[in-house]
This record gives structure tokens, C-alpha cells and sequence, in this order.
């Protein structure tokens, strides 16, 4: 029998890989804190299935590698909202 730590890791990954969501969006989604959900995608879930894990570790990778993108664009964003206020 699965623990409650076990499915939360299982439930976390399929809403992940579904979504292709962030760690930080699915720590929100769960109401749990982002290094809870980053240990239980990358520790946890390996043990428990390995082939969501990879494609769970695929995501976050990719996500990993383009964050820098959506940090200046989300900054562009911001600025561009107040210089349209002024």
C-alpha cells in the first residue's frame, strides 16, 4: 500500500507532465511549498516510476533552460505596465 507522500509525488508528476507546468505552478496548484514538490519529482518519484520520472525530469529540464526567457519577459512586461501608467 502507497503512503500519502507516495501518491502526492504521483499526483504531483501527472499534473506536471499533463499541464507542463512549473515546479512553481504546481506548488501552488497543491498548496504545498516548492521544494516539496522538487523533492518529490526528483527524488521520490524515480523509486516509485521510473518512466514518469523521466519524462517528468524531461520537463523540468526544458523548463530549467528557458526560465531565463520568461524572467525577461515577465520583466519587459512589467516595466512596459509602468511606463504605460505614467
Amino acid at each position: 500500500m502507497r503512503t500519502d507522500i507516495e501518491e502526492r509525488a504521483l499526483r504531483l508528476a501527472e499534473y506536471i507532465t499533463e499541464h507542463r507546468a512549473t515546479v512553481r505552478a504546481a506548488a501552488k496548484q497543491f498548496g504545498i511549498s516548492k521544494s516539496t514538490v522538487h523533492k518529490d519529482v526528483t527524488e521520490r518519484l524515480e523509486t516509485l516510476d521510473g518512466e514518469l520520472y523521466e519524462r517528468v525530469r524531461a520537463l523540468l529540464d526544458e523548463n530549467k533552460a528557458e526560465r531565463h526567457i520568461r524572467g525577461g519577459m515577465a520583466t519587459k512586461e512589467k516595466f512596459t505596465h509602468i511606463k504605460g501608467r505614467a
